[in-house]
């Protein structure tokens, strides 16, 4: 006879299968899950299922280098609009997705909605939480990777904090030929 548990493992084992994910059983009822992004190219998300539920975590950043307060604070008021999931701090003060779910209720559907809202909002907020967490080291890159002739492109979400950069206001030219009229 099949217990909850049973048939929760079953339940994900079938809809990961389905996916076209990579993921790995390490242990009956403990699965990884590389879950891609654009943003954050991957989340990696554990789903454990146990007796009485199953739970969701998927590692989205380290804690903040600076402004701590301002992110932890944006990730409280982001909260308020997910929807099964939550972001949780671990006692680092490491960022995560976090979810819980009644073993009885774990379906394939439910594993697929998880999943999806896991990588939805992980990509969504990282470059948010880069910019509010770590502005005074992306901008340490950027003149660091120009003094080396490295490339920059996986700092194009950051130009507005390149140091070696103009900010040109709307409506004003960069075209040094062309002369303004009086």
């Amino acid at each position: 006879m099949s217990t909850p548990r049973d048939i929760a493992i079953a339940q994900v084992r079938a809809e990961l299968s389905e996916l076209d994910l990579e993921w790995t059983e390490s242990a009956q009822g403990l699965f990884s899950v590389r879950l891609p992004g654009t943003r954050k190219l991957v989340t990696e998300c554990a789903l454990e299922v146990g007796q009485h539920g199953m739970n969701v975590r998927a590692f989205v950043a380290r804690k903040p280098d600076e402004n701590q307060a301002g992110v932890y604070r944006w990730l409280l008021e982001r909260n308020l609009k997910l929807h099964g999931i939550c972001f949780a701090l671990d006692a680092l003060g490491d960022i995560y997705l976090a979810a819980r779910v009644p073993v009885e209720l774990v379906t394939r559907a439910a594993v697929d909605r998880l999943l999806g809202a896991v990588a939805e909002s992980a990509d969504e907020s990282f470059n948010v939480i880069l910019e509010l967490g770590f502005a005074e080291s992306i901008r340490q890159e950027w003149a660091w990777r120009r003094s080396r002739g490295e490339s920059t492109a996986n700092l194009a979400a950051f130009t507005h904090l390149d140091p070696g950069g103009r900010v040109v206001p709307p409506g004003i030219s960069t075209d040094p030929g062309e002369s303004s009229k009086s």
